[in-house]
């Protein structure tokens, strides 16, 4: 089988996100590496694409020059990341898109609610895919939380629990740290800062293991670091539209946690509680009955979450490991697309164009909440009211 040809926006050295972008994306021998624009000084980024090995003259300066010399191989890029600054992801996925290249996006997938839905647009009309990189629903024994709940094991979905809070912005001292100080003004990080940069991964998992989408919700945010124009900790309640009540909490200002991404789900049967600090077990508490630790890679468990097991039972299983089921999924999407035949269905679990829009809705209306002391907002995006 031929390897796919992927390249790189962005993720270049020193870049937090890149290297596990690498290793996912070649973790299972179906994507190479061959073309990327990997920094925002142009030298730079050619040097160290072909320190990776990348050839000369797929180790691009600029995603514009990337673009204009994949458009003109045989051999161009199946698929593209786009692991550069927030404010360019809808430029540079719009343009891939357009010119026939399929998008995986970092989070956010856009700046704007109306720019998600133009990508939306955009990715239907070109027959495309734009995948959004919510990679922590790569994880095993979160796609056997989905199966779960799927096949009715906890019944009707009451409450879902979700955190995404760490501590390493805590530092008031840090406030001209350049790694941490974009992440506060608006002109680089948009609207929201904790809540667009962790919350919504908290949000995509609540609603990628339950099935359940946003429908209204309530928030308050806070700057408790006064130098800050946007918010380091958020606290957002929310309405489902299965009938599920969702409470969000998020901060980098939680001095003690570490990553901080856990999810508890609660239905009318049982309860289930996963941690991302501690991947391979998942508690799950039937309705009367004794709580019982589900290993990852134990037998019997869901066919996604064999698919998404990548080493024996008892060894750890990380963030690149989740990255990779995303990649693979979209390796199958992509070959699928190429052979006019279905996907593979437990390769279909991939976050896309849609699920980020919904989380750029979910974003303007917390930030409108907030500004109002809580008051309901319409969460969905407007296309979809």
């Amino acid at each position: 089988m031929a390897r796919l040809n992927w390249g790189l926006v962005g993720g270049g050295k020193g870049s937090q996100i890149g290297p596990a972008h690498r290793l996912g994306a070649g973790l299972d021998g179906q994507i190479s590496m061959v073309a990327g624009a990997l920094d925002a000084d142009s030298q730079r980024g050619r040097d160290f694409a072909m320190e990776l090995g990348i050839e000369a003259d797929r180790a691009y300066g600029t995603w514009q020059e990337m673009l204009s010399g994949e458009m003109k191989r045989d051999d161009r890029i199946d698929l593209v990341t786009v692991a550069s600054p927030n404010a360019t992801h809808f430029e540079i996925s719009r343009a891939f898109l357009e010119n026939g290249f399929h998008v995986l996006c970092e989070k956010p997938m856009t700046m704007t609610v109306g720019e998600a839905e133009e990508i939306v647009g955009v990715a239907e009309k070109s027959g495309c895919i734009c995948a959004v990189n919510y990679g922590y629903s790569g994880y095993a024994l979160v796609r056997h939380m989905r199966a779960m709940v799927a096949r009715g094991d906890l019944g009707r979905i009451r409450l879902i629990k979700a955190e995404f809070a760490h501590g390493f912005h805590a530092d008031a001292a840090d406030a001209d740290n350049p790694r941490v100080r974009w992440r506060y003004d608006p002109a680089q990080a948009g609207i929201s800062a904790q809540f667009a940069d962790c919350g919504i991964h908290a949000l995509h998992m609540a609603s990628f293991v339950s099935g359940q989408q946003p429908e209204k919700l309530s928030a308050d945010f806070a700057s408790t670091i006064s130098s800050r124009t946007l918010e380091d900790d958020a606290m957002v309640n929310i309405r489902m539209d299965g009938g599920a009540i969702c409470r969000l909490w998020t901060s980098s200002v939680a001095i003690g946690r570490m990553h901080g991404l856990n999810i508890q789900i609660f239905g009318e049967k049982g309860g289930l509680r996963w941690a991302q600090e501690w991947p391979n077990q998942l508690y799950w508490t039937p309705l009367g009955g004794r709580t019982e630790v589900i290993e990852r890679g134990a037998a019997g468990l869901s066919p996604e979450a064999d698919r998404a097991s990548r080493v024996t039972i008892g060894h750890a299983e990380g963030m690149p490991l989740a990255f990779a089921n995303i990649y693979l999924d979209l390796a199958e999407a992509i070959r699928a697309k190429k052979e006019s035949r279905r996907p593979d269905p437990a390769a279909c679990h991939y976050p896309d164009a849609v699920d980020g829009l919904r989380s750029m809705a979910a974003i303007f209306a917390a930030v409108s909440s907030a500004g109002n002391d809580g008051t309901w907002v319409d969460a969905r995006p407007p296309i979809m009211r």
